[in-house]
């Protein structure tokens, strides 16, 4: 463990699970989890949709005490109860206290704009809470804008910081300066553990990616991850992939047309 890292590593605790064939004990990703252990910078969580990576990142962020739908560990709101149990069977190694923390629920985070608004509109509150996300209505952006406007002024660094595809939204571009903004807060003593299908930001030197496929969680080299090799081979040859794509030469023949 290193000084910047708060969690160390996560483990299922398997003698607590009545069955694990039953929701999401029975995803393959959550059956096969003994310990996963996580880099003290970044981590990434990688895999197609439905194969339990937001699921445990989520398990994490409320066995660590955020809210279930994201903000920081303050948050209490609640719009619907649709997080899993799976936090209860969780055991969280926890290093340093985080001066800081936020969980990022791409699908959720106009609920957290929604909050800040209402708790700005109480007349008994404190200072705006707006004005530690840029002092402009997060509701007023786009999904982008209110994104980057969060990840660079509330996330002040020496902190803990989960995120469920960030990407949601944002232009290559903006991937791109995300992934500089994130390096500024690895530098400044912040861990990340990051749920996405970005290329772009799982390209972050040194990460730990791991993938959650049907045989379960393992862990992969950047250029080893179907993210890259795609993205790779359709930019070297799109033509080709196209062609490939888009063939519908046999499909239809013989049709009348009426």
């Amino acid at each position: 463990m290193t000084a910047s890292q708060y969690v160390s590593r996560v483990t299922l605790r398997r003698e607590s699970v009545e069955s694990f064939t039953a929701y999401p004990f029975s995803l393959p990703a959550v059956r096969g989890l003994d310990v996963l252990h996580l880099h003290p910078k970044l981590t990434f969580f990688i895999g197609e949709n439905g194969s339990g990576k937001s699921t445990l990142l989520e398990a994490i962020a409320v066995s660590l005490g955020f809210n279930a739908e994201g903000g920081t560990k303050n948050f209490r709101f609640g719009t619907r109860a649709s997080h899993s149990a799976l936090h209860e069977y969780l055991r969280v190694a926890k290093g340093l206290r985080a001066k800081d923390g936020f969980f990022l629920r791409a699908e959720s985070f106009f609920n957290v704009a929604t909050e800040i608004e209402n708790l700005d509109a109480d007349p008994w509150g404190g200072p705006p809470v707006i004005g530690s996300y840029g002092g402009r209505s997060l509701h007023e952006q786009s999904h982008g804008e209110s994104f980057l406007a969060l990840i660079t002024n509330r996330f002040g660094g020496k902190g803990l910081y989960l995120l469920d595809e960030p990407e949601a939204a944002l232009s290559p571009s903006r991937q791109l300066a995300v992934l500089s903004r994130i390096h500024d807060l690895i530098c400044d003593d912040s861990q990340f553990i990051i749920a996405t299908h970005s290329p772009i930001l799982m390209a972050y030197p040194d990460a730990w990616i791991y993938e959650f496929s049907a045989e379960g969680i393992r862990r992969l080299t950047y250029e080893e991850t179907e993210h890259y090799q795609v993205t790779r081979n359709f930019l070297s040859n799109p033509k080709r992939m196209l062609d490939i794509l888009l063939d519908r030469e046999d499909q239809g023949q013989g049709s009348s047309g009426t």
